[in-house]
């Protein structure tokens, strides 16, 4: 049934972004089909990527790694594992005995670390090494032996191209690229609530596109929280738990009332803001309130290549950001975020923008004043440009899932009726829960292939 349900959607405007091992170069130079950017051993086949089944599609089977030979390299202070295909990898004396599996230098059950730093002689030598049972056997100079299996080394090994491919294991920094023409990845709340291999799709298209509607919520509060249950725990703030989108008198956010939402990204105003977002519309409006999303990681690249002056004002400025009131508990916080944040690769990690919360402080020289607004508005016209923005309606029902760290939402203006008022209910989780459900979905739907 999930194959069914999504095999008609497709994502026709997508392009490859994000590759780590491009991150040096400008954005501009990160265009590849997507299969073919990421390095790593994934759950993606290279097919066109029609709605969300190929993302749980078998992981092409692991060789296994059959080690010929190993030597040290003394003056090097490093071991050589030649692998059976030819291959060949190194490994520092100092990381290795570090990493020893044994039971007195690792707890098995929690998979971490007993050997203490202050106990390891990060100057060591080795005394033997062999292949036995083809694992490769250390005996170190206190004869202590360690012994590592060569798929656990392989994984691990030193070279560019095998950090890369962890790298892109471990947190799926490949993102797939789009515009107005997007076609939003679909699926079913009931299976994403019973099915692993549904919801290890629906992540992982959250994850690479940033954006999945799920349809056939029950119109009751409390799907949000269960949903999020599929992957540990919702985050609280001062707005709740979950929190009721409804145009409410005396409101103490923009989004409850009846009026236009710019693009923008949720809390701001926080240091840490959630990194995950849930709606789910129990009741849509009369008539307007339409849904516009844009993609901030392609309109951040975008803005690099039109404007590199403008982009690198909002990657190195921060600019300030307030929200006060009362909720959850009485609340009046205050940050300081850069516009756009990149990571120490120069790849963006994060959007944190949203006019309503901008504060009139800015702490800026006077001289910088001028420049970050303009670079602001010149990033703000390139979100509003129509044919980057995606719209959709929520009816009864839908529950939509979305990176805020990644996407500007907003909203058109609307009407309700007396009888029948616009309602959401909303919920933030943080990246950190999501990736840690994905790998383990993603361990119980393929093993450790």
């Amino acid at each position: 049934m999930w194959m069914r349900a999504v095999s008609r959607f497709a994502l026709p405007a997508i392009t490859q972004r994000g590759s780590s091992s491009m991150a040096c170069l400008p954005l501009r130079a990160c265009v590849r089909p997507w299969w073919a950017a990421a390095p790593a051993p994934s759950c993606l086949n290279p097919v066109e990527l029609r709605g969300l089944q190929t993302m749980v599609a078998d992981p092409m089977p692991m060789a296994r790694n059959g080690v010929r030979q190993v030597r040290t390299l003394e003056k090097e202070r490093l071991v050589e594992v030649e692998w059976e295909d030819g291959g060949q990898s190194l490994y520092p004396f100092t990381w290795l005995r570090d990493n020893c599996q044994c039971p007195l230098c690792t707890l098995q059950s929690a998979q971490a670390r007993s050997l203490l730093l202050s106990q390891l002689d990060i100057h060591t030598g080795v005394d033997h090494i062999q292949v036995t049972d083809n694992k490769v056997c250390i005996v170190w100079p206190d004869q202590h032996t360690s012994e590592f299996d060569p798929e656990w080394l392989k994984k691990r090994c030193f070279s560019t191209a095998a950090r890369q491919a962890m790298q892109e294991e471990l947190f799926i920094n490949e993102r797939l690229y789009w515009d107005s023409s997007l076609h939003i990845p679909t699926a079913s709340f009931q299976d994403i609530l019973h099915d692993d291999k549904a919801a290890l799709a629906w992540l992982l298209a959250l994850r690479r596109v940033g954006i999945v509607y799920l349809k056939g919520a029950p119109l009751e509060q409390g799907q949000v929280a269960r949903l999020s249950e599929r992957i540990g725990y919702l985050r609280l703030t001062f707005y709740g738990h979950t929190w009721q989108v409804q145009d409410k008198p005396m409101a103490n956010n923009v989004a409850y009332t009846s009026g236009m939402l710019s693009l923008h990204t949720d809390y701001p105003a926080l240091h840490f803001p959630p990194g995950v977002q849930f709606l789910h519309c129990l009741s849509p409006a009369v008539k307007g309130g339409e849904s516009q999303v844009v993609d901030g990681f392609h309109m951040a690249e975008k803005l690099q290549i039109e404007d590199p002056e403008a982009f690198q004002i909002l990657t190195s400025c921060r600019a300030d950001f307030t929200d006060t009131g009362t909720d959850y508990c009485d609340f009046l916080v205050q940050s300081k975020n850069r516009i756009i944040d990149v990571d120490y690769e120069g790849r963006v990690s994060r959007i944190n923008y949203n006019n309503a919360t901008r504060d009139s402080v800015l702490d800026l020289p006077l001289h910088q004043v001028q420049p970050f607004y303009r670079a602001l508005k010149a990033f703000v016209d390139i979100m509003n440009r129509p044919e980057n923005v995606a719209t959709y309606r929520m009816e009864s029902g839908d529950l939509i899932t979305f990176d805020n760290w990644r996407l500007l939402h907003g909203r058109r203006h609307y009407t309700s009726s007396p009888d029948k008022l616009r309602h959401l209910e909303g919920a933030y989780l943080d990246w950190d829960e999501v990736m840690s459900r994905l790998r383990l979905l993603r361990k119980s739907v393929h093993g450790d292939r």
